[in-house]
């Protein structure tokens, strides 16, 4: 079984989904975030005060690359993982690539009472919202094997549309569809 790796905006549902998939699957669940925080002792709002975003990136970077080194687990990626292409082909090489696609709307609702979102600790987040997606929305499409929508969805009907998705995916790739019954 590939590792599956999930990639998109903050807000997206990456933690709760992946939590659920990797129960279903009966993988292993990794947060990169969350490793970084463990590694660190700090959280990544204290990691962006102190370091910057770009020190923050040089840990993320180091995090991804030894997590997608495992074998049998779910990976949430934090929102920005996908500006390295470094971490892009890691993210690549690392497993199915699972690009969880939401709405600036859906991003606001999900993360407006969040303040361990440093991207966001701004006038106006909505507008660091719309300039993100501009940016990354590309980059998880040109890395997803499967592209997922979660607006207004229950995490348990986006799991159950993601294991639809890998097993056809997985059935085109190789007729031994074991892996995922």
């Amino acid at each position: 079984m590939p590792n599956i790796i999930l990639v998109g905006p903050m807000g997206a549902g990456k933690s709760t989904i992946g939590r659920l998939l990797a129960k279903e699957l009966r993988l292993a669940f990794r947060d990169s975030d969350k490793e970084i925080e463990k590694r660190t002792g700090a959280s990544i709002p204290l990691i962006f005060d102190v370091e910057g975003e770009q020190g923050f990136r040089e840990r993320e970077h180091a995090a991804i690359a030894e997590l997608c080194q495992m074998q049998g687990i779910v990976l949430a990626t934090g929102g920005g993982a996908v500006l390295r292409e470094d971490n892009r082909q890691a993210l690549r090489e690392g497993g199915q690539v699972i690009y969880l696609c939401t709405s600036v709307e859906q991003q606001l609702d999900r993360t407006s009472r969040d303040r361990n979102r440093p991207l966001l600790q701004t006038p106006n987040p909505r507008q660091v919202l719309v300039d993100l997606m501009a940016v990354r929305d590309p980059l998880y499409r040109e890395i997803a094997d499967i592209t997922v929508e979660t607006d207004e969805r229950p995490p348990r009907l986006v799991v159950g549309e993601i294991l639809e998705q890998l097993r056809a995916l997985v059935s085109r790739e190789s007729p031994d569809e074991s892996a995922l019954s």
